[in-house]
C-alpha cells in the first residue's frame, strides 16, 4: 500500500513540479511506443454495407475496423463520463483522479476506484500488460504521456475503441456490438451502451452469457454513475455471444486470396438474399444421399451484378471436405443446358425457325450415334417442341450443320470459358461433352436474357459497364427465351406458365443435375451432385434442380419481372406460313440422306485404297431411279446414265469423293484413296 501511495505521490509531483519539467520531457520523449497501427479483421461487405464475413486477426480474435464517428455519440459520452471525465483536458494522466484513488485506497484499506485515464488504459492494451505491479503502472503513465504528445485525442479514443476487450475472442466496440447485440454500434440503447462501457473492466467475470448477474450489476453501476434515467431491469442482458456472420464464405476466401492486402472488400451481394439462398441450399440436401451438395447463383442479367452465390450447403474451411469446394466454380458436364445456345445460333444462321419441322429419328454421324434420354423417338415435330422436350437428335443435327467449332466460338463470345477434355470439339459437346461451371451457365443464360449480348458477371459494386459481345441476335435470343418460357413449371410451383424461361440438364451417369432460368430481371442457376463426381442415381435436373430453381425465384422477389416482348422484326408464323426453305429442316447434304430406294454403291467400298491398272475404276450400284448422275469431287463426269455400272477415269493419285444422284434427287457418296 505504501508503494502504491508513493507512486501516486510521484506522479503528482511529476505532473506539477516545474523544477523537474526538463527531465520529465526527456523521460516522456524517449519512451519507446508499442505499435499503434491497428490490425483489424479483413471484412467482406454486402452492397448495403452489411458485414457478410470477417476473418480473425492474431490468436483468433475478431477486431473490426471502426471510426469514432461510426459509434453512437451517447456511448462515447457515457464512456468518458464513467472512465475519464477530464479526458479532453488532461495530458495523459489525471492527478485529481489519482489523488482520489490514493485517498480512497488509504481510507478503505483497498482499491475502491482506479486512477487510470483512457489514455493509460490504451497504453496497457497496446502492451497487453497488467495493472497489479507499480512498475507496470509507472510504465503506463510514461506511455500515456508519450501517446498524448504524438497522437490526437480522437486517435487515442479510436485505439481504445479497437482494443478494449469484451469477452472471449471479441475486441473493440464494433465487434462487441455485433457479438452481443447483433447490430452495428451506430445506435445503442442506454442499457446497451452501459454494458459496453462496463465489460472491458473485467471482460470474463462480467460476460453476460456466463455471469448475467455480475454483468447486470456492472451495467447498473455505470448507469447510476452517469445519472442515466433508464433502470437496468428494463433491458435484459444478452445471454448469447453471437457468432459473426459467415455469409458467402467461398467468395470471401477467394477475395482474400486474390487481394490479401485489402482490408475491406465491398461486393454486389444482397445480404438478405444470400441468407435466404444459403437456407434454401441447406434444406435442399436434407434427405439426399450421403455427400450430395448443392450450389446456387443469382444475378441481375441487366447489370451483370451477382446478388447471391452459394458454393455449398454446409461450408467447411477444411481442405478436402465437400463443404470446402466452391461448386459455383467447379468444372462439370453441363448436360443439356447448352442446347438453347445451339438453337439460337441455328436461328441466326437461317437453318431453322421455331416452327420449322425437324425429324427426330435414329441418326448416325460417322461413328457417333446419339440417342434420346428415354430411348424413344418422336418422328417429325417442330423445333419448338424439340427444344421443349430436350430431345438429343435435333440439336446434334443442327450442330453438325453449324460445326462444333462455331458452337465453341458462341460459348466463348457469351463470356463462358469452356474446357474441352482434349483435342478438337466434336458433336459430343451438344450433350455435355465439355467442362463448364455453374457461373459459366449463369453467364450464358444472362446473355440470352439480355437480348443476346454478353455482359460479364461481376461481384464488384459500381463496376465500369463494358460493352458486351453480341453472340446471338436479339430476335434469336427472344425466340429461345419464348420457347423456354413455354416449358411447364414444376408441380407445386407458385409461378405461372410463361413467367420464367428455364432449362434443365442431367449429365452422363447422373453426376450433375442442373436448372438455369431467367425472368425479365434475374437469372438463377442451380446445381446438385457430388463434388467428387460420383453418380447420384436417379438425380434428374427436372425432378431435383427445377423445383429448387423455382423456389429460389420465389425468394428473390415476390413479383415476377415480365419477360420482354418480341422485337419488331421477329417473324411469328405457323409452319405452313413460313418461307419454303424454313418449313422443313434439310441439311446441306440432304441429297444424300437415306431413302428406301436411294442408290447404294456396291463397289468401290467407302474408304478403300485402290490402284488404277489403266482400265479405270469400276463403279457398281444397286437401286436408285434411273437416270443417274455421277460426280467426282463435286464435278459431274457422267450424266443421264441409264445403267448401274460404269467405268470411272481416275488418273490423279490421292483422295477422290465419288457422288451418285438418282432421278429423284436421292444420293450416295463414297471416298477412296488412289495410289
Amino acid at each position: 500500500m505504501i508503494r502504491r501511495f508513493g507512486l501516486f505521490a510521484l506522479v503528482l509531483l511529476l505532473g506539477t513540479g516545474a523544477a523537474l519539467r526538463d527531465k520529465l520531457d526527456v523521460w516522456i520523449d524517449t519512451a519507446v511506443l508499442p505499435p499503434v497501427l491497428v490490425e483489424t479483421s479483413i471484412e467482406i461487405r454486402a452492397r448495403d454495407g452489411f458485414l457478410l464475413r470477417s476473418f480473425p486477426v492474431e490468436n483468433g480474435r475478431t477486431r473490426l475496423a471502426v471510426q469514432v464517428d461510426q459509434v453512437d455519440p451517447a456511448f462515447i459520452e457515457m464512456l468518458i463520463a464513467y472512465e475519464d471525465k477530464r479526458f479532453y483536458r488532461h495530458h495523459g494522466i489525471d492527478p485529481v483522479a489519482m489523488l482520489r484513488a490514493a485517498w480512497q485506497a488509504v481510507s478503505h484499506g483497498e482499491i475502491v476506484s482506479g486512477g487510470s485515464t483512457l489514455t493509460m488504459q490504451v497504453a496497457r492494451l497496446l502492451e497487453n500488460s497488467g495493472t497489479g505491479q507499480w512498475q507496470g503502472k509507472l510504465r503506463q503513465i510514461r506511455l500515456a504521456l508519450a501517446l498524448e504528445r504524438r497522437l490526437s485525442k480522437d486517435d487515442i479514443l479510436a485505439l481504445y475503441l479497437h482494443h478494449a476487450p469484451y469477452g472471449g475472442p471479441v475486441e473493440g466496440v464494433r465487434a462487441a456490438s455485433l457479438a452481443w447485440f447483433g447490430k452495428e454500434p451506430r445506435r445503442l440503447s442506454q442499457a446497451e451502451a452501459a454494458m459496453l462501457v462496463a465489460l472491458p473492466q473485467s471482460p470474463e467475470s462480467r460476460r453476460p452469457d456466463r455471469h448475467p448477474e455480475a454483468a447486470s450489476d456492472a451495467r447498473a453501476r455505470v448507469l447510476r454513475r452517469v445519472g442515466a434515467s433508464q433502470e437496468p431491469h428494463t433491458d435484459n442482458v444478452p445471454r448469447t455471444l453471437q457468432s459473426f456472420p459467415r455469409l458467402a464464405p467461398h467468395l470471401g476466401d477467394r477475395l482474400r486470396q486474390e487481394i490479401p492486402e485489402r482490408q475491406r472488400h465491398d461486393v454486389t451481394l444482397d445480404a438478405t438474399l444470400q441468407r435466404k439462398m444459403e437456407t434454401l441450399a441447406r434444406r435442399a440436401v436434407r434427405g439426399q444421399p450421403q455427400g450430395v451438395s448443392v450450389a446456387i447463383m443469382v444475378a441481375d442479367h441487366r447489370t451483370g451484378e451477382v446478388m447471391a452465390a452459394v458454393g455449398s450447403p454446409a461450408y467447411s474451411g477444411a481442405s478436402g471436405t465437400p463443404g470446402f469446394v466452391d461448386m459455383t466454380n467447379a468444372l462439370r458436364s453441363p448436360g443439356s443446358t447448352v442446347k438453347p445456345l445451339i438453337y439460337g445460333l441455328a436461328f441466326d444462321q437461317g437453318l431453322v425457325h421455331p416452327e420449322t419441322l425437324i425429324k427426330d429419328a435414329p441418326t448416325a454421324f460417322g461413328r457417333y450415334a446419339p440417342q434420346n434420354f428415354d430411348g424413344q423417338y418422336r418422328g417429325e415435330l417442330t423445333v419448338r417442341e424439340a427444344l421443349t422436350l430436350s430431345l438429343n437428335i435435333p440439336p446434334v443435327m443442327l450442330t453438325h450443320e453449324l460445326g462444333a467449332a462455331r458452337l465453341m466460338t458462341g460459348l466463348r463470345r457469351s463470356g463462358v470459358e469452356p474446357v474441352l477434355p482434349g483435342g478438337k470439339p466434336g458433336l459430343a459437346v451438344v450433350l455435355g461433352g465439355v467442362g463448364m461451371t455453374l457461373s459459366d451457365l449463369v453467364q450464358l443464360y444472362a446473355g440470352i436474357a439480355n437480348g443476346g449480348t454478353a455482359r460479364p458477371l461481376t461481384t464488384t459494386p459500381n463496376a465500369e459497364q463494358v460493352s458486351g459481345h453480341r453472340f446471338m441476335s436479339e430476335v434469336a435470343a427472344w425466340q429461345v427465351g419464348h420457347i423456354l418460357a413455354g416449358i411447364a413449371p414444376p408441380r407445386g410451383s407458385a409461378a405461372r406458365d410463361g413467367q420464367i424461361a428455364y432449362k434443365t440438364g442431367t449429365s452422363y451417369g447422373y453426376r450433375d443435375a442442373w436448372a438455369v432460368g431467367f425472368d425479365g430481371r434475374h437469372v438463377i442457376g442451380v446445381w446438385l451432385g457430388r463434388p467428387d463426381g460420383t453418380p447420384v442415381p436417379g438425380a434428374f435436373g427436372g425432378e431435383l434442380a427445377a423445383p429448387l430453381l423455382f423456389e429460389a425465384f420465389d425468394r428473390v422477389a415476390p413479383v415476377r419481372t415480365p419477360l420482354p416482348v418480341p422485337p419488331p422484326e421477329t417473324l411469328i408464323a405457323a409452319t405452313g406460313a413460313l418461307p419454303a426453305p424454313l418449313r422443313r429442316f434439310r441439311s446441306r447434304n440432304a441429297a444424300y440422306d437415306r431413302a428406301p430406294d436411294r442408290p447404294v454403291v456396291i463397289f468401290p467400298p467407302d474408304g478403300a485404297t485402290m490402284r488404277d491398272g489403266g482400265d479405270g475404276i469400276p463403279l457398281k450400284l444397286r437401286a436408285g431411279v434411273l437416270p443417274l448422275t455421277v460426280l467426282i469431287n463435286g464435278a459431274p463426269v457422267l450424266t443421264g446414265l441409264h445403267s448401274r455400272e460404269a467405268i470411272l477415269d481416275l488418273s490423279d493419285p490421292g483422295f477422290s469423293r465419288i457422288s451418285v444422284i438418282d432421278a429423284k434427287g436421292h444420293g450416295v457418296q463414297v471416298e477412296i484413296l488412289l495410289e
